[in-house]
């Protein structure tokens, strides 16, 4: 099992209210799965991704990410993991905006300390896989929002990530770049990478094998097939 979550609590101070964004999360996610989690605004799917992906911690309750208790680490040593296991797809991009499309992808492999003749050679390899030999030299502000979200798709891939969290991977796109963008998660799945997707979208949602959803931070539904 690549993901165990064991009764996983999770509270924020808002003003001078306490809420409970999760609430005893368990959940378990075997390596190479499609899973959707859906939910209304509020029920705690970001939240859960954001804990997923090592960018908040829980307040109670375990995280095991292959077989490792990262509850126990520190923040180096989670920052370390989420750079060569996580990749991570948002809805706004999270391009550089001053940086080429080529560069906006080789930063992860600069900030990893990989030569640069081997960094050129995987870029040139991501962007021509994703179609986007082309733009290669192009800002982000000269791509449509298409061509930018495959370029932060290159940028969460270029590692080599055993998983990808996608948080509305679809929901800045018009449908037709969001079909596209939506191809190339499902293709990164059928090449065997854990994918995990946060969506609204119930027919977007309905397109993975398993599907969860959540209510008041509470996971509510856990179906396959």
């Amino acid at each position: 099992m690549i993901i165990r979550l064991e009764r996983i609590e999770r509270t924020f101070q808002v003003g001078d209210e306490q809420v409970r964004a999760l609430r005893q999360i368990s959940l378990g996610v075997q390596a190479g799965e499609y899973l959707s989690i859906m939910g209304p605004s509020g029920s705690g799917k970001s939240t859960l991704l954001n804990i997923l992906g090592l960018l908040d911690r829980p307040d109670q309750g375990t995280y095991w990410l292959e077989e490792r208790n990262t509850t126990d680490l520190n923040d180096r040593q989670q920052a370390e993991i989420r750079r060569h296991r996580i990749g991570f797809i948002f809805q706004f991009f999270h391009l550089i905006p001053r940086l080429s499309a080529a560069e906006n992808v080789e930063l992860p492999l600069t900030l990893a300390g990989i030569d640069p003749t081997l960094r050129k050679q995987r870029v040139d390899q991501a962007l021509d896989r994703l179609g986007l030999a082309d733009r290669a030299k192009h800002r982000p502000d000269q791509l449509s929002g298409g061509q930018r979200q495959r370029v932060a798709i290159a940028r969460a891939t270029i590692m080599h990530p055993s998983i990808i969290l996608a948080d509305e991977p679809t929901g800045n796109l018009d449908r037709s770049s969001g079909n596209e963008v939506i191809q190339v998660v499902e293709s990164l799945h059928r090449e065997g990478m854990t994918v995990v997707m946060v969506t609204h979208d119930p027919e977007l949602g309905q397109r993975a094998r398993r599907r969860v959803k959540m209510m008041d931070g509470l996971i509510v539904e856990d179906r396959e097939g």
